[in-house]
């Protein structure tokens, strides 16, 4: 099968089109046969290397994994002797092992069945970036009807789904974007838009019960200062700028600052599990979240999507499609 395989951290030059063996499966997984595969900044920072005390868990000299992308919509093609979930034939979507292929290995518990509202290319911009949102808004935010959200960095991918998630949830949502975004903001269901090239929200004297904030351009006193007396703040923004730690530092600092006081920060790390994709897929078919495409591109042009997305001005989600 064809496959982007990288043997060394780097730019998009690691990155080469090669022909490999399919991937086994072990009992409880399901072979994929790629259609669509997401390209999340994920991605960029594991063809990286960062941030540098990631290291240990990507590999310290070269990837573990040789072949890039974890995001994944196909078809079912074989099924380990322990699957229950699928057969043969069902379409997909989740997280597999190296989707940047034609073939990709992928365990049961982080699939589902793909929305059927959606195509394939649709379907893959989902998992990661849906399932951050999912789990920052519901689970660790605890939005419900009423309440203020603001999503700072909001027209990426994790915004855009985060947007739909709050509205969904019942609460009134502002998105932070740039001025060329806005109006895909609005479309998104946003409440109130803000520019942050002509506004700061954090000097507005507007109170949020949760700031979702994805870009890191503002410190954390300031986002504090932006909180309701209850408010939660989730700082998920990447800072890869600092090639050693990310944005470990800010989390860290986060977690102090909050100590104390009825305001809380939420850190967490994305589960992704089979339930809150099903979760997704409802809100999908429901009508009420609708994944947003920047673009495509072929498999042979994984190293542009890849350096595409690391730019940070992708508009929604970018795919790969096989």
């Amino acid at each position: 099968m064809q496959a982007i395989v990288q043997d060394n951290y780097g730019s998009g030059e690691a990155l080469e089109l090669r022909e490999i063996e399919r991937p086994g499966i072990g009992e409880h997984q399901v072979l994929v046969r790629v259609r669509a595969a997401g390209v999340n900044p994920a991605d960029w920072a594991v063809m990286s290397g960062l941030p540098y005390i990631a290291r240990p868990l990507y590999g310290f000299r070269r990837p573990k994994v040789s072949v890039r992308g974890t995001d994944v919509a196909g078809y079912v093609a074989v099924v380990g002797s322990g699957v229950t979930r699928f057969k043969v034939g069902d379409e997909v979507f989740g997280a597999s092992t190296g989707s940047y292929a034609e073939y990709a290995a992928a365990s049961e518990d982080e699939l589902a069945l793909k929305p059927a509202n959606l195509t394939f290319e649709q379907a893959a911009t989902v998992p990661m970036a849906g399932l951050v949102a999912l789990q920052a808004i519901r689970d660790h935010g605890q939005v419900h009807a009423g309440q203020t959200v603001l999503i700072n960095g909001a027209s990426g991918g994790i915004g855009t789904f985060a947007v739909q998630i709050a509205k969904a949830l019942g609460a009134e949502v502002t998105a932070v974007a740039s001025t060329r975004n806005l109006e895909l903001l609005r479309a998104a269901g946003a409440d109130h838009v803000v520019d942050y090239s002509k506004e700061d929200f954090t000097a507005s004297g507007k109170r949020y019960d949760l700031i979702l904030d994805n870009v890191s351009n503002h410190s954390l006193s300031r986002l504090r200062g932006a909180l309701t007396a209850t408010g939660v703040l989730i700082p998920n923004g990447g800072n890869f700028g600092n090639r050693w730690f990310s944005s470990a530092g800010r989390l860290i600092q986060a977690r102090l600052m909050f100590r104390s006081g009825t305001q809380r920060a939420a850190n967490f790390l994305v589960s992704t599990n089979h339930d809150d994709l099903v979760a997704l897929k409802e809100l999908i078919e429901a009508g009420k979240v609708t994944p947003v495409l920047d673009r495509t591109y072929p498999l042979s042009s994984a190293a542009q999507a890849i350096d595409h997305v690391g730019t940070g001005h992708a508009q929604g989600k970018v795919v790969i499609t096989v």
